[in-house]
């Protein structure tokens, strides 16, 4: 039978960086609060959290390579809201967005979560803001602590 390897959600030992896009900062700090309460629920000491504030989304994949070449942290938590609006802004800041934020996870081998709400009314958004829809800041935390927990088993850490 296979051996099952996985991450678990203790994140006891670990340091955290979110990073979060100030624009739509009514919502983000909404995600930015449901990721702080995710990461001490399981066990992420308060002062083993960062916050760093950036402008918009955009800005999000620098200030996370950035982040993940400082060596300081775990894992890294990317938490923005980008609204659709009447140009085309929002397709290439969001997709902009993902896609460097993808690379600098991908390049660096450092959990990076997407906690970057995409959506078209402010409606949606503060339903995935700790709505109906739950908190899409909280999950990306959670899923940061089961990356992280993840990659140190596999590397017998």
């Amino acid at each position: 039978m296979a051996a099952v390897i996985e991450g678990s959600l203790d994140g006891r030992g670990l340091r955290i960086a979110v990073a979060a896009a100030r624009f739509n900062e009514l919502i983000v700090e909404r995600l930015v609060a449901g990721a702080e309460r995710a990461l001490e629920e399981n066990g992420v000491s308060r002062d083993a959290v960062d916050v760093i504030w950036v402008p918009g989304a955009f800005e999000l994949p620098q200030v996370a390579r950035w982040l993940a070449e400082a060596g300081r942290y775990d894992a890294l938590v990317c938490v923005g809201c980008v609204i659709r609006g009447e140009t085309p802004h929002f397709e290439y800041v969001a997709g902009q967005a993902a896609a460097g934020i993808e690379r600098v996870a991908v390049d660096t081998g450092l959990p990076v979560t997407f906690g970057v709400l995409t959506v078209e009314t402010l409606d949606q958004a503060l339903q995935r803001a700790g709505g109906k829809d739950g908190n899409k800041g909280a999950q990306a935390a959670a899923a940061a602590i089961e990356l992280a927990t993840l990659r140190r088993r596999l590397r017998g850490d």
